[in-house]
């Protein structure tokens, strides 16, 4: 059955690829790629096979074995050179990238909705007071948070920037989450998941390098080589003006940005955590947390 279902998924692959490749040829015209029309010799809209072929520097029957989905050697130089000439935006060429089997690149985002898109989650982060709430970029490098991650997490600007770094070295961090060790393997982990999915990005590696410079625990960990998905994970922390929290932390993805992941912090029943995350980020709680406390 394993194998029948391997043999299905591959020929559906196979025929969206061919599909997509033709629905998109179709839409360029000659004169938008630059060639003469044809005139009255040309049957049907858009671009030949041939025409594409040429126009990407690939052979004309490598392009045709592309498009009928046979099983050949792609390159993402080679994508790239098709997604060029059929002008695809980042997500169809990511959506060809994955037809192709191969990882998809990055996200690009469009510098026009990127700042909507900003506004929008920061409306959400600030919505989900008073609980804690951030949001992070491919490489855990923190975007923005809400008020609640810094009276409960210690989110700050003077400290690391970084989720995974400021896991390992952020002494604050680190005095309130009881549950540290435990969900230190998770970390790692799923960061190594994320830069499984692109090996050649030196975004990722520039993290490592810099997370195995500031913390030995972080490089042992990372030695292991475990994977795990993001997802959901149990935080218990210790705040020193009301003592026991119990927190679960969700990744969520956004498509519209998918180079951003927001983190939500969700109270669990214990410790009668929602009713001290609501005190926390009163103005009785905030004049208390004015007095300097260890921790």
């Amino acid at each position: 059955m394993t194998e029948v279902r391997t043999v299905r998924t591959r020929t559906h692959r196979q025929t969206e690829l061919r599909e997509f490749l033709m629905s998109r040829r179709a839409r360029i015209s000659p004169a938008e790629a630059g060639l003469p029309d044809g005139g009255a010799r040309r049957r049907t809209p858009g671009l030949r096979r041939e025409e594409v072929a040429v126009l990407a520097g690939v052979g004309v029957s490598w392009y045709q074995w592309l498009e009928q989905g046979r099983d050949i050697t792609v390159s993402p130089q080679v994508l790239d050179s098709v997604a060029r000439v059929l002008r695809l935006n980042s997500p169809e060429r990511r959506h060809l990238y994955v037809l192709a089997g191969l990882n998809p690149p990055l996200a690009e985002v469009d510098p026009a909705d990127r700042q909507a898109n900003c506004e929008g989650m920061r409306r959400l982060i600030d919505t989900w007071m008073p609980y804690p709430a951030h949001i992070m970029d491919v490489y855990g490098n923190v975007i923005m948070y809400n008020d609640a991650a810094t009276v409960v997490m210690g989110m700050r600007p003077e400290s690391p920037q970084n989720c995974v770094i400021s896991f390992f070295t952020d002494p604050v961090y680190r005095s309130r989450a009881k549950s540290w060790r435990r969900n230190a393997a998770t970390v790692v982990a799923q960061f190594r998941a994320a830069c499984s999915e692109h090996p050649d990005d030196e975004g990722f590696r520039a993290v490592v390098a810099a997370a195995k410079e500031a913390s030995e625990e972080f490089a042992e960990l990372w030695e292991r080589r475990d994977i795990a998905p993001g997802g959901q994970v149990r935080k218990e922390m210790e705040h020193p003006l009301v003592g026991a929290l119990y927190l679960e932390a969700t990744q969520l993805k956004v498509p519209a940005r998918p180079d951003l992941t927001i983190v939500l912090h969700t109270p669990l029943a214990e410790g009668d955590t929602a009713a001290k995350l609501e005190w926390l980020v009163s103005p009785e709680g905030r004049r208390g947390a004015m007095f300097p406390l260890t921790g």
